[in-house]
């Protein structure tokens, strides 16, 4: 949840589903599929509206949507106020990695645009795992990734998931991490954690060294 990508992933699968007479509102995108990696948003809207495609057309949607989003992201910053300052505070201070939803192509374009890119010992994308969030498929295999920095031993409850949607949170929980919910993009009352903040601003690794030692 470090990047605020969520509003062109919306207008990539926006523009692409219109192109095959869908049309996808804003509210619709954030209330049903913000959740989902680009297989399973393309799978549940195309069950919501009535359209029977098939694994071959749902891959021609999910590159043509990729295409779109990388013209979209072309010379902007997509990074939430903070988050390349946190994300260095972090790295210094323990082995960090990304579990996400996202293409592993986007992710690591997002963090090399930004310099970020080698201070994460790990990054799980939506190919690198079976199932996507809110499953814990995805967690499991970065504590794993993790553990092999930090050493054999590490356990998913000494480790601290930082989410802004209830579909992240759940995965993490699902594996077996604490939470802390950045309220961003969801109210805290629609956000269950361990710990809420504002902000990646207000990120404080203390506090989170705590928590996993509850």
């Amino acid at each position: 949840m470090i990047a605020n990508s969520e509003p062109l992933h919306f207008r990539g699968y926006r523009d692409v589903l219109a192109e095959e007479g869908v049309t996808l509102t804003e509210p619709d995108y954030y209330a049903r599929y913000l959740g989902f990696d680009d297989v399973g948003a393309f799978e549940a809207i195309g069950d919501h509206c009535g359209a029977a495609w098939t694994a071959a057309q749902i891959r021609d949607l999910v590159a043509r949507k990729a295409v779109r989003l990388e013209a979209l992201e072309r010379d902007v910053s997509v990074l939430f106020p903070g988050a390349a300052d946190a994300i260095r505070r972090a790295a210094a201070a323990m082995p960090i990695a990304i579990a996400s939803g996202a293409r592993g192509d986007e992710i690591r374009r997002v963090l090399a645009r930004e310099d970020l890119l080698g201070l994460f010992t790990a990054v799980v994308a939506a190919e690198d795992t079976p199932v996507s969030k809110p499953a814990p498929d995805p967690y499991l295999r970065a504590v794993a990734g993790l553990a092999a920095a930090a050493g054999p031993r590490l356990l998913a409850r000494e480790c601290v998931a930082i989410e802004d949607s209830r579909w992240g949170l759940e995965s993490a929980r699902a594996a077996g991490l604490r939470t802390v919910a950045v309220t961003t993009t969801y109210r805290a009352a629609e956000l269950v954690a361990d710990l809420t903040i504002p902000s990646l601003d207000a990120m404080d690794l203390d506090l989170l060294s705590r928590l996993c030692s509850d």
